[in-house]
């Protein structure tokens, strides 16, 4: 890339959109059917009895994950914002951030609503705030960051929105489908902020991000079978029957792994290069 060139606004729109659709699609399926809630509820109920001495550290960990995330978040985003001066990429990255986490509100109390399938009588919890909240302040640090050291925070960023996730499903208070929608939402509101910016005529980066976290991209590659090879015994043993909570509990957790370094890989390519 030439430097001096403008961001373009067409991978970010296309990754809103991918984002939007994939929401979508992560509703019909386990929300609006039987058999998606069905799984679902599986691997619900197999994290209850199968999480063991990981529910000491995913309620305390969860407990102190609101304030915790915007704080670490606002500190390190100011520190480096003041260091950079990059103050346009701050305020939009903050918007997004804030929008993310009200959509997501008015998403699960407002607008989407869980039909009654014969497998649960609880309310919808999609999408989960408690994921939002902790991927949205990754999605601050990650776009502040500099170039060198943008693929590090995509890292660390997915890693933490995807331990907070997983600890809501330890401790029982959503489902598999609830954490994945809700890195969709700090997906979709990233890629609007990539956008924004490029509307803005921000300027590519002298030196733009080279790593493309290949590594990782197989980490989820490996995620994404597994959680698939679990999905197809849970929706198998379903149709017989049967149960196989743990094979549905892996594969919640699996596909929440997946998802979040999936999107943390598509994201440094995406924001590779912002100064």
């Amino acid at each position: 890339m030439r430097i001096g060139t403008q961001l373009r606004a067409t991978p970010f729109l296309l990754g809103a959109l991918a984002s939007a659709v994939a929401f979508v699609a992560v509703y019909l399926v386990f929300v609006r059917s039987y058999m998606g809630q069905l799984i679902d509820e599986r691997a619900f109920t197999g994290a209850d009895v199968w999480k063991g001495s990981v529910a000491d550290f995913a309620r305390s960990f969860l407990s102190i994950l609101p304030i915790a995330a915007v704080v670490v978040a606002c500190i390190i985003a100011i520190i480096v914002v003041v260091v950079r001066q990059n103050w346009v990429v701050f305020i939009v990255a903050v918007a997004a951030a804030v929008a993310a986490n009200l959509s997501t509100q008015v998403l699960k109390y407002a607008i989407l609503s869980r039909p009654e399938k014969g497998v649960d009588v609880l309310s919808n919890s999609l999408p989960s705030g408690h994921t939002t909240v902790a991927g949205s302040a990754a999605l601050v640090v990650f776009l502040v960051s500099s170039p060198r050291l943008r693929p590090l925070a995509a890292v660390l960023g997915a890693a933490f929105a995807i331990v907070a996730g997983a600890s809501t499903l330890v401790e029982q208070w959503h489902r598999p489908s609830d954490v994945v929608a809700g890195l969709f939402v700090v997906s979709f509101w990233g890629c609007l902020a990539g956008c924004v910016l490029a509307w803005l005529h921000v300027r590519t980066a002298e030196f733009p991000v080279r790593t493309k976290l290949w590594p990782l991209f197989w980490v989820a590659v490996g995620l994404s079978v597994i959680g698939i090879i679990s999905l197809v015994v849970t929706w198998v043993s379903a149709q017989s029957g049967g149960s196989h909570l743990f094979v549905a509990y892996v594969g919640g957790v699996t596909a929440i792994g997946a998802i979040g370094f999936a999107i943390a890989v598509a994201g440094n390519r995406l924001f590779r290069a912002l100064p």
